[in-house]
């Protein structure tokens, strides 16, 4: 045998020997395509994830299936592989990536927008200016009347409502506002969706909503200026005391310039081994058409390639 014959001899055992060792595992394959059918995300995000995912589906005929449940639920099934994608408004922890890390897996988490965490009270409240400090006293009990903050007003009791007490508005509370402490007053509650809490507010007139900003714009307004009629917006104020001229609501600019105080990153937490279909939505949602969804409902694209023009109106 010359030379010749002795290499490609060699090269046909070992390409065999090499085959013998990557057996397809159907197991494995099974478990894999389950998890990419799905994608977990906080129930917050319903409104503008469905907005995407039909855009998406539509253009590549891809397939995917929304789980709107709580941000810490979803972000169980990402760390126990029963979905690779899941929307929450937090990174992963430093615990959360070695541990995926140590286990072979490569961690991403895409920022992808940015909403406002939403004050909303009764149309009849008189008072719709509220600071930071005074938000922060009311979530840790320290004053429980709408008296304590506005003398005067008449309303008893701050019935505070959260969306869900696992949700994404509920931690970002705990960790942003209070320090990490866990709410302790007795008038704190939560309902279980967004929209409950939007029903909840507009028919209890002491009471004080929190919830993610995609939930508050009127859709027939295509400028995203008007907030839902039902309910009033707080402007939220940096400064010791709230006034009109120094509280800002959750619009795009607002949040753009950093003028409204509560605001937070959007992020699509990847552990995607294939670049499958969960790594293909995200990328649709980082393009121009997906940041452009975004732009339309009234939250903040990550990419931010916003114009603004001054207005001058004239009066006379």
């Amino acid at each position: 045998m010359n030379l010749f014959n002795k290499t490609v001899g060699l090269t046909l055992l070992l390409g065999l020997f090499l085959a013998c060792g990557n057996k397809p595992n159907p197991e494995k394959e099974a478990a894999y395509q389950k998890a990419a059918a799905v994608f977990a995300a906080d129930e917050s995000f319903y409104p503008i994830l469905d907005e995407e995912l039909y855009y998406f589906t539509t253009q590549t005929l891809d397939s995917i299936t929304p789980l709107y449940i709580n941000e810490q639920d979803a972000v169980k099934m990402l760390m126990t592989q029963k979905t690779w994608l899941a929307f929450t408004t937090r990174n992963f922890t430093a615990k959360e990536r070695q541990n995926l890390i140590d286990r072979k897996f490569l961690p991403r988490a895409v920022p992808i927008a940015y909403d406002g965490l939403s004050i909303i009270v009764n149309n009849s409240n008189p008072d719709s200016c509220i600071t930071i400090k005074d938000f922060a006293r009311i979530l840790n009990g320290e004053v429980e009347k709408w008296s304590d903050i506005y003398p005067g007003n008449k309303l008893g009791l701050i019935d505070v409502c959260f969306d869900n007490p696992l949700s994404s508005t509920v931690r970002w509370c705990v960790d942003s506002i209070l320090g990490g402490r866990q709410f302790s007053a007795k008038n704190i509650g939560a309902v279980k969706t967004s929209a409950a809490v939007i029903d909840y507010v507009e028919k209890h007139p002491n009471s004080l909503g929190i919830i993610g900003s995609n939930w508050l714009n009127d859709k027939r307004d295509t400028t995203n200026v008007t907030f839902k009629k039902n309910i009033t917006v707080m402007g939220v104020s940096k400064m010791d005391s709230a006034k009109k001229y120094n509280s800002w609501k959750p619009y795009q600019y607002y949040l753009y310039n950093g003028n409204y105080p509560l605001r937070r990153t959007i992020y699509a937490l990847l552990n995607d081994t294939r670049n499958g279909i969960p790594s293909g939505f995200t990328h649709f949602i980082q393009l121009p058409k997906g940041q452009k969804i975004i732009l339309r409902s009234g939250l903040l694209p990550q990419t931010a390639n916003m114009n603004v023009r001054d207005v001058i109106v004239n009066r006379e």
